[in-house]
């Protein structure tokens, strides 16, 4: 009994060694998107960025720097902005993008080969509220740290972000989720791409679907550090779905934050209101898409939008 249980366990972890993902952009089997490929409809229409430092161990460093929110706007290009470690960028689209048969949308970065590659997480959501994200597979060996300019093996990567060269997007189906009663596959408003920190250093390192430490490029400690997010590509857009810019809605981040929070895509001559937990009006600001929170308390905060078109709320959380 203990040999067959030794044997099965020896069986298992040669499986997880040998088994491999699709590879690399140009080679047969390839899952890799081409940016000019006709199967894109249409591309994210605006885009939210939350640096990350260019080293996390070395906070002192600061953050990166390179590019802007609105590189990662529109078609595939190699201009970029960088996210550094563990930062955020969050898309939105319009129309939504919709769960269909295969791959729904695809994401872009700027490698500059096939094996450095810089990955990230993704998220989706349907109201920005509540995110869920792809199961994440990395089987590259985290026993040695990738170094800085060091490479990845596309076949040992899976619903990751980064996993292919620059003008290759790497797609993602939907249906990969399992289903949610907070998330309406059939209208995913934004898309979520969140930087693995590359380090095998348990302290900081990002970890996959399957509890593995993911391994990548570490340190990239330079204004262009960690992912490089170029675009956001849609397969399927909800065709159903009203276009009307005017109406869009608004969502926030960060969200948990510290002493700043951003309205993005905030509507024209907006009202916004903080209340306390008991409702306490704290806080109120007129046409502000930067609100400065410095003077409250940690604690759980309700934040409403409102102007003549929309009102909305969200429970936000004051670090």
């Amino acid at each position: 009994m203990k040999l067959s249980f030794v044997l099965i366990l020896f069986i298992l972890i040669s499986l997880r060694g040998v088994c491999q993902f699709p590879p690399a952009a140009g080679m047969i089997g390839s899952t890799a998107i081409y940016a000019d490929s006709n199967i894109f409809v249409s591309w994210a229409n605006n885009c939210y960025i939350q640096r990350g430092y260019q080293n996390i161990a070395q906070p002192e460093l600061g953050l990166v720097s390179y590019g802007n929110d609105y590189d990662a706007i529109g078609k595939a290009n190699n201009q970029v902005v960088s996210l550094g470690d563990a930062g955020i960028a969050i898309l939105t689209f319009s129309p939504s993008i919709c769960d269909k048969e295969g791959f729904d949308f695809a994401v872009f970065e700027n490698s500059f080969n096939d094996t450095f590659l810089e990955l990230a997480f993704v998220e989706i959501s349907s109201d920005s509220l509540h995110w869920f994200r792809f199961p994440a597979i990395s089987l590259t060996p985290a026993n040695n740290q990738i170094g800085t300019f060091g490479s990845v093996d596309a076949t040992q990567i899976h619903n990751l972000a980064g996993k292919y060269r620059v003008l290759y997007g790497t797609p993602f189906d939907i249906s990969d989720i399992e289903d949610n009663i907070y998330l309406n596959k059939q209208n995913i408003k934004y898309v979520k791409i969140i930087d693995v920190i590359g380090t095998i250093d348990s302290t900081y390192a990002s970890f996959d679907s399957q509890g593995h430490i993911i391994n990548d490029p570490y340190p990239t400690a330079f204004n262009t550090g960690g992912f490089d997010l170029d675009a956001v590509g849609v397969i399927h857009p909800n065709e159903n779905a009203i276009d009307n810019n005017s109406l869009a809605l608004a969502f926030i981040a960060p969200n948990p934050c510290d002493d700043v929070i951003n309205i993005i895509q905030a509507p024209q001559n907006l009202e916004v209101i903080i209340y306390d937990e008991y409702g306490i009006e704290v806080l109120k600001k007129s046409n502000a898409t930067q609100i400065q929170l410095s003077t409250l308390s940690s604690g759980v905060y309700f934040l409403r939008i409102e102007n003549q078109e929309i009102n909305q709320l969200f429970k936000i959380i004051k670090r």
